[in-house]
Order: C-alpha cells, then sequence, then structure tokens
C-alpha cells in the first residue's frame, strides 16, 4: 500500500506554489520577449540614471550643504529649512502664484485643446484641415526665448494690442501690459493656450479617429445634429483619453513651469511671475543655498505625488478608471 502511494506521488506532476508559478511564467514570458526586452533597456537605462539615481540628491534637504565637504562631514539639520520654507512670507507668495498659474494652464489647456479638436474633426475640407493643423502646430516648436520676445513685442507701449484696443477706443492711453501684476496671470494663460493648444490637440483627435464611425452615420439617419452627435457620440468616445490626461495633468499641478515665468516676470510683476522654480532659482541656486533649494524641490515632488494618487483614486471611484 505504501509503495502504490509513493509511485502516485513520483508519477503525479509537481504542484508549484502561486508565487513560484508567478516567477516561471514570467521567465517564459521575459524568453518570448527578449528582443522588446533589449529594445527598451537603454530608455530603463536613462531612466535609472536621471530620474531615480539623483534621489540620492534628497539628503542635501536635510543637511547645511557645502560642496567642498565630503559627505560623511556634512552638518545634518533635520526639517530646518522645510521649516523655513512653510514659515517665510515670500514662499507662501510664491505658492500661491504656483498654484493660481498651475490651475490658469489646466482649465484653459484642456478647454481649449478639446475644443480645437471638436472643432478640426467637425472641418471636411482635407486640404484646409491639415492647413489648419499645421498653423496651429507651429507655436510649439518655437522655444520659449523666442516666443516670450514675440510676446513682450506685442505686449509693449507700442505693440499691436495697444494699436487695436486704442483703434477701437477701448482703452485712452497705452498700456505696459507686463508691468501691471494683476494681468500676469492672464498674459501667462493666454500665452500657453497659443503656443501648446495646437499640439495638445494631436492625442484628442487620435482619440476621436478611434470612435466607430458606423454611430454617427446611424444618428445623421435619425436626424441628430452637429452638436448633437458631438454631445451623445464624440466627448463620450473621447472620455477615457480625457480622464488619463486630467489625472496625468493634476499630479503636475504644482509644476506651472519655468521658462515662460522667469523670462515674462520683471521687478513691476514679480509678485504674481515669480513661482517655485523660480524662487528656487533666486533664492537657492543663486545664493549657492543648494539645501533650500533641494527642499522646496522635494516639497514639489510629494505634493505631485499625493495629488495624482488622489486624483486616481477619485476618479476610480467614480468609475471613470485610472492610471493603475
Amino acid at each position: 500500500m505504501q509503495a502504490q502511494t509513493k509511485e502516485k506521488a513520483l508519477s503525479s506532476p509537481t504542484v508549484l506554489p502561486n508565487e513560484a508559478k508567478g516567477v516561471k511564467a514570467f521567465l517564459k514570458k521575459c524568453r518570448s520577449q527578449k528582443a522588446l526586452l533589449l529594445m527598451t533597456m537603454p530608455f530603463v537605462i536613462w531612466v535609472f540614471i536621471f530620474k531615480y539615481f539623483p534621489v540620492w540628491g534628497w539628503t542635501m534637504a536635510f543637511q547645511d550643504f557645502k560642496p567642498a565637504r565630503p559627505f560623511s562631514e556634512q552638518e545634518w539639520v533635520g526639517f530646518k529649512h522645510f521649516t523655513f520654507l512653510f514659515t517665510d512670507a515670500r514662499f507662501l507668495g510664491v505658492l500661491r502664484n504656483t498654484l493660481a498659474q498651475s490651475i490658469i494652464n489646466l482649465v484653459l489647456g484642456f478647454v481649449t485643446a478639446i475644443g480645437l479638436a471638436l472643432l478640426i474633426n467637425e472641418l471636411k475640407n482635407l486640404k484646409f484641415k491639415r492647413v489648419v493643423q499645421t498653423i496651429s502646430y507651429l507655436p510649439h516648436f518655437l522655444s520659449w526665448v523666442v516666443a516670450a520676445a514675440l510676446v513682450s513685442s506685442v505686449l509693449s507701449i507700442d505693440g499691436v494690442i495697444n494699436e487695436i484696443l486704442m483703434g477701437l477706443h477701448i482703452i485712452d492711453e497705452e498700456i505696459l501690459w507686463l508691468g501691471i501684476g494683476e494681468y500676469f496671470w492672464g498674459i501667462l494663460g493666454a500665452s500657453e493656450v497659443w503656443k501648446n493648444v495646437g499640439w495638445n490637440t494631436i492625442i484628442y483627435l487620435a482619440a476621436i479617429s478611434m470612435i466607430d464611425q458606423e454611430q454617427y452615420e446611424a444618428a445623421k439617419i435619425d436626424g441628430a445634429s452637429r452638436l448633437q452627435r458631438i454631445r451623445y457620440i464624440t466627448l463620450p468616445g473621447m472620455k477615457q483619453v480625457i480622464v488619463i490626461l486630467l489625472i496625468m495633468n493634476i499630479g503636475y499641478i504644482i509644476e506651472a513651469g519655468f521658462e515662460p515665468q522667469y523670462l515674462l516676470g520683471n521687478g513691476q510683476n514679480v509678485e504674481f511671475s515669480e513661482n517655485i522654480d523660480v524662487f528656487v532659482i533666486n533664492y537657492g541656486i543663486s545664493m549657492f543655498n543648494f539645501s533650500l533649494a533641494t527642499a522646496a524641490g522635494v516639497f514639489k515632488t510629494v505634493i505631485s505625488l499625493i495629488f495624482l494618487i488622489a486624483a486616481n483614486s477619485f476618479s476610480k471611484k467614480m468609475g471613470q478608471g485610472g492610471l493603475y
């Protein structure tokens, strides 16, 4: 009896634990996709070197970092620099500017990109459609140095905006638009839209192209107007893409940018133009206070991660899916 039981045990296949099965299946899949893994390896190495390895530098946020000293001789100060940031009136104003600029860019960027994508999709003349797309894409390929120079020229005392408004008798005298701080957020939002709206429409146009065209034909037969087709077919077909992009952009809510604020900012509008990145340059790196600059960077990263996780969780609870 014992011999028969032993023979059955030897002849029956070995049952692996779930973890062992998972590892075996993973290795098998890796072997079958060796070419793809080799293609992605340079990108993985790049991400590790430039995204993960520099995280070691976060230790500077907890030190009074001196470049000439070795790591073992650096003075550890705990949360001193974080305390300074959260109690400094200037940094609180900078944080306000950052959030305001990010929210303006987020709202305007989404509304204008989706609106332009819908309008381009409704064009029936293919040649005119391509011309519109090309013209709207072009500003994206300009560097912010050139773009900021164009914006400054248009908004100068003798610029086009003042000429038009004076000609229409909307204003009585020229306005130095970049010299009034209260106007800066609006100018920045409009500049971001002009520069990036065409580029941002690409993914929405791709999402629209994936919608089954038979739905439009059926809607036409049922007598649906263009606006009704947009409302009940196009927008629902774009919903998943919109949700994913919105989650990703909320994760960057504390990243208002650097170049336009730095190039368009001046002493007259600094109260509204200075954001966290400009603050880091002016009061961190320029003054060799690398620990303060690192603390501000750590704060941005942590807040961005919190916003990303919160937005993704909220989206999944609402049944709209998420990034993970």
